[in-house]
């Protein structure tokens, strides 16, 4: 049975671009700095953000927590959102790889007010943590693009007390479309920014991490430490390079595509649809008085073919992605209506 898949857009598959580029692709060992193919990613990547340099790694998890170990030191305090990917979903690697603890900002639709950040700085005080870190996320997971106001603003107050920016942009190009200006016009204020390209541009695996010069070195020594320092890895660098000259313009469609689907969903009774978060690729809702439990929904979409997560905090989630067509949008909603409604 060939499935439709609206869990993620982690799902995607490589395009036939791709495959050529990885089969033709020229190596070497990375390690010692001898891969050509992952150099071109790094510099292409760096100019396409304007930043001074990058470095691949292998996750999008990876990247945010080397970035994470390269700012601070153990026992350092980093701020961030209450429903941010780095405290919710990384399994609590901050702890562990870091040695740093967490201190959240009560955020509404991915943002942070700037005030209660800047009140949350610790002061030098022999009783209180240094604070190392401020995180923000842009695309938010949670469907919403931040506003470059508000970037600017934390940014600014970082600045101000000495505290490095790190942005969770794992789908950075998702919210440069939607702002309507480019990634680096979003880069510009952070220190350093991960981004993925194995989600909505469809490479197979990886992220990059960019920053400045002297960042990247230190993040390079870490990604060894992490055990990142990889080999041959310019074949899926081939991938990362047709991902970010071929497929960024495609985002836009996938977002017209979950457009497509939140209007479909939103003819059916019984369903809210959390609209203020969907900006993106990514729409969510709550399903009131359903006649089906979860997994009875979740393995009666499976059995045709389709497959989705179940509830986070009981909310759906839908994602959409490049391999998306609006008639698998179609065949979702109305399977999904006949067993939940």
């Amino acid at each position: 049975m060939k499935y439709v898949d609206f869990r993620s857009d982690t799902v995607t598959q490589p395009t036939d671009s791709m495959r050529a580029a990885i089969a033709q692709a020229v190596v070497g060992d990375d390690v010692y700095d001898d891969d050509p193919t992952v150099k071109e990613l790094e510099a292409y990547a760096a100019e396409l953000t304007g930043k001074e340099a990058a470095l691949f790694v292998p996750s999008g998890t990876f990247g945010n927590q080397l970035c994470v170990l390269t700012h601070t030191r153990r026992g350092d305090e980093v701020i961030l959102g209450d429903n941010s990917h780095i405290l919710m979903h990384e399994v609590g690697s901050s702890a562990v790889i870091a040695g740093v603890q967490l201190r959240s900002v009560p955020t509404r639709n991915g943002w942070m007010d700037p005030k209660v950040v800047e009140r949350l700085i610790r002061e030098d005080d022999i009783h209180y943590p240094d604070t190392g870190l401020i995180c923000v996320e842009n695309a938010h997971g949670c469907g919403a693009v931040v506003s470059l106001e508000n970037m600017r603003k934390i940014y600014r107050i970082g600045q101000a007390h000495n505290v490095p920016i790190h942005m969770d942009g794992a789908r950075l190009f998702n919210a440069a479309a939607v702002l309507g200006v480019s990634a680096a016009e979003v880069c510009q204020y952070a220190d350093s920014i991960t981004f993925c390209l194995s989600k909505g541009l469809c490479a197979p695996v990886g992220s990059i991490v960019v920053g400045t010069q002297a960042f990247i070195q230190r993040a390079k020594r870490n990604r060894k430490l992490m055990g990142g320092g990889m080999r041959q890895i310019g074949f899926l660098a081939a991938a990362g390079l047709v991902a970010l000259k071929e497929m960024i313009p495609n985002l836009e469609e996938d977002h017209k595509k979950c457009k497509y689907l939140t209007e479909k969903l939103s003819r059916l009774d019984g369903l809210k649809i959390k609209h203020q978060r969907n900006d993106i690729n990514m729409v969510f809702f709550e399903v009131e008085n359903p006649k089906a439990t979860e997994d009875m929904v979740i393995h009666g979409l499976l059995e045709q073919g389709i497959k989705i997560n179940g509830t986070e905090e009981n909310e759906w989630r839908f994602v959409t992605n490049y391999w998306t067509s609006y008639e698998d949008i179609d065949r979702l909603v109305d399977t999904f209506a006949a067993l939940i409604l």
